[in-house]
């Protein structure tokens, strides 16, 4: 009998917790942003001094690449979504002024053919107020964790990026060590040095994923 009389104040128990629930799903922070890279105006770069035989003057040897694809989370807190952002890069596709140079970075330095991709996924953006104006840029860093020739290093970018369109452009660069990712120095004939020190450049442009 205790049973039976307590039913009604349990049903009105229960579409109360369910009413809290709506009114709490309606005021939810609204969703993230999803982003893709754009098919036009990306591209990325590796920059090395050395120093070639019958040359006064070291130079940068500057690879580059617009083979760039990807996509940058954003959930509603502001924070990149690690497990849904990744942007990578045909390494295959580098070209610098050399043929010759590049054969040998494919072949022996890269080893393309076992790992033909270069990685980031942004882990942190610091320093970024969203949205960022139309017409205005902002100067903020990335951290990200970059897999290069089959070894994942943490990196730090630092980016300046600025509205255009629906979309945004702007610069991205880090720095790192051959040894950091366990890539052996190039060690040629016409090549008198290589510094020690890889600078990754890339232009990037995201537009919204509309698909999502």
């Amino acid at each position: 009998m205790k049973s039976v009389l307590l039913a009604p104040f349990a049903f009105v128990a229960a579409a109360a917790s369910l009413s809290a629930q709506a009114r709490s799903a309606s005021t939810a922070s609204p969703p993230g942003q999803s982003y893709i890279v754009a098919p036009d105006g990306n591209e990325a770069r590796y920059r090395v001094r050395e120093q070639l035989a019958g040359f006064d003057l070291p130079k940068d040897a500057i690879g580059a690449t617009k083979d760039v694809k990807g996509r940058i989370v954003i959930g509603p807190d502001g924070k990149v979504v690690k497990d849904g952002s990744k942007v990578s890069i045909d390494l295959a596709s580098l070209k610098s002024d050399q043929a010759r140079r590049d054969n040998f970075l494919r072949r022996a330095t890269l080893e393309t053919s076992k790992y033909p991709q270069a990685e980031l996924v942004p882990v942190a953006l610091e320093g970024l107020l969203l949205p960022i104006a139309p017409g205005s840029s902002q100067t903020f860093s990335v951290r990200g964790d970059l897999t290069v020739h089959g070894a994942t290093h943490p990196t730090i970018w630092q980016v300046t990026a600025r509205a255009e369109g629906n979309g945004i452009v702007g610069s991205a660069t880090t720095a790192f060590t051959f040894k950091d990712f366990g890539l052996e120095q190039p060690k040629v004939p016409v090549v008198l040095s290589v510094a020690d020190t890889i600078r990754l450049e890339y232009d990037f442009h995201f537009v919204p994923d509309t698909a999502k």
